[in-house]
């Protein structure tokens, strides 16, 4: 299951949560987000480094990837498949498209990345970008009848363990998790990490 460990920021924390060995760790490159990386931390993990990013101009993507030496684009406003397939392009990265979701309709929007983004991320639609530590119903997922594979997002903290290990769809592959291991913004509780981890890798 793929690990995804978001709104990362302080370089002693990134080392200790890459203890854990989480397959990806996020970096908000997003100025309206008090977890926004305005400068590269003084350590950068060896896994997955995925840039966080809001309706973006290809030349603030560009000077992200390279300053924060990113492996992979998410995209958590409402860029058009076009914009998508410009990033793709220009980074030669590929893109994880967020979709928030409240109800099943909201689910369908997936059908314009399809062939574009290589993951979605399902998150918990509410008025800010993320980062609002709810939780959406999964079982709307049930009406996910898409060929790209997906995260869950949105509210997933340390009581959950059990429940994402007893969620099944054919496409589900792994958790994003936030706020809700957060000790302050941007600095995540490395136990609650560790434990989480450990249960859904047991």
């Amino acid at each position: 299951m793929i690990i995804k460990v978001c709104g990362m920021r302080d370089a002693q924390n990134i080392r200790e949560v890459e203890t854990l060995k989480p397959t990806m760790m996020g970096f908000i490159c997003w100025e309206g987000s008090s977890r926004n990386v305005a400068e590269a931390p003084a350590h950068l993990p060896s896994c997955i480094r995925v840039g966080v990013f809001v309706n973006p101009t290809p030349d603030y993507v560009r000077r992200k990837v390279n300053q924060l030496k990113l492996n992979r684009i998410q995209l958590h406003g409402n860029e058009s498949p076009q914009l998508c397939q410009e990033l793709i392009a220009i980074t030669g990265l590929p893109v994880i498209k967020a979709i928030s979701v409240r109800k099943k309709e909201d689910i369908e929007q997936y059908r314009q990345y399809r062939g574009i983004a290589d993951l979605i991320l399902f998150d918990t639609k509410c008025k800010t970008v993320g980062g609002s530590g709810e939780l959406f119903d999964w079982d709307i997922l049930e009406a996910y009848d898409g060929d790209i594979p997906f995260l869950l997002a949105g509210g997933i903290g340390l009581q959950d363990a059990n429940r994402v290990r007893q969620f099944q769809h054919s496409q589900f592959i792994g958790v994003d998790l936030n706020s809700r291991f957060e000790l302050r913004q941007g600095v995540k509780d490395v136990t609650s990490l560790k434990h989480f981890i450990n249960k859904i890798r047991e």
